[in-house]
């Protein structure tokens, strides 16, 4: 290589060393992104009515702040009491299951191996334990998530603005015969999101609703904060629904036996519901992945960058996959001829 090409690999790994120590942030930015992307959806929707952008982005701005305002006037408080009572019923929980598994081990004959302990499964699942452990600081530190979230909420604003004047700006990162190219991806990259986030906020509204509604005619207690807990971990495909249970479950081991095959079963219901009814009815125009791809993508970003990857995982993977396919599959190899001999 000539002097050129080593001074544009040098600025390459730099580059990449600089994304990576801002990680955290850029996760911010995408999450910001995301959601300027679902509001800019609307306030196109509200042009279409009729209103002008100013109008329509004021209208659609102040529904969002005022939802915002109400959620955490009304939900939060009585949230964070019944959060504070699940956890320090968690305690007596791992007692009770340790104690139950103690009298059955008991019963097993000599050649059955001993049933491992809560901290020896927690200890063989590290990655799981420190999900927990980060979904829980999530509320533990408020000022942090506070800050996080208001950073998030300006970035939207901004984005909203003046969404072209962003999108012009990172065009200019791609060569010039390349831009117009890149502004399809985006436009295919902006329509997934839309979708996306459309079609997964209609099944966490249907799982958060539906669970409150079976948890409270089971009479399990806590019954606003296990709801609120499967709508939001149903954003985690997978993993999500399966750790949602898991909550209003160790409630009813401390309750009386029958409601644990209640809570069991009204879980698989509402699950089956949404997988098999629910989400090919309101994601019929989401971007299709593999499950094996989806599972694949949420290891590699809860690995790479935590709690907060896991989460993003599935947008990600969505904008990854469009990229992929119009930029690399389309646009190089699908245009690669063999070089004659």
């Amino acid at each position: 290589m000539n002097l050129g090409q080593w001074f544009g690999f040098v600025c390459l790994i730099l580059s990449l060393y600089v994304l990576w120590q801002i990680h955290a942030l850029l996760l911010l930015v995408f999450t910001a992104v995301v959601l300027a992307t679902a509001l800019n959806r609307l306030v196109k929707w509200l042009q279409r009515k009729g209103l002008p952008r100013q109008l329509a982005l004021f209208c659609a701005i102040s529904s969002v702040l005022i939802f915002l305002t109400l959620f955490i006037w009304l939900v939060v408080p009585p949230f964070s009491q019944q959060l504070q009572r699940l956890i320090e019923q968690l305690p007596r929980v791992w007692s009770k299951i340790n104690f139950q598994l103690t009298i059955l081990e008991a019963k097993l004959p000599d050649y059955f191996p001993n049933f491992p302990t809560i901290k020896e499964l927690l200890a063989q699942l590290p990655a799981l334990h420190e999900l927990l452990s980060g979904f829980f600081d999530v509320f533990s530190d408020s000022l942090t998530v506070f800050l996080q979230l208001f950073l998030v909420i300006v970035l939207t604003i901004m984005m909203l603005l003046s969404p072209q004047r962003y999108r012009n700006a990172f065009l200019i990162l791609f060569p010039s015969f390349y831009r117009k190219r890149a502004d399809d991806i985006l436009s295919k990259s902006e329509a997934a999101l839309g979708n996306w986030l459309r079609g997964i906020s209609i099944n966490c509204l249907f799982i958060g609703i539906s669970s409150g509604i079976g948890l409270a005619l089971l009479q399990v207690k806590l019954v606003l904060v296990h709801a609120l807990i499967a709508g939001v971990l149903n954003f985690i495909p997978n993993i999500g629904p399966a750790t949602s249970v898991i909550f209003p479950l160790s409630i009813a081991i401390l309750e009386e036996p029958w409601k644990i095959i209640g809570v069991l079963v009204w879980y698989f219901i509402i699950q089956n519901l949404e997988t098999y009814w629910l989400s090919p009815t309101v994601m019929a125009r989401q971007v299709s992945l593999l499950p094996a791809v989806t599972l694949t993508a949420q290891i590699f970003f809860a690995r790479t960058f935590g709690l907060m990857g896991l989460i993003l995982a599935l947008p990600l993977t969505v904008v990854s996959k469009i990229w992929l396919e119009e930029a690399i599959f389309k646009d190089i190899l699908d245009t690669w001829k063999e070089r004659k001999r």
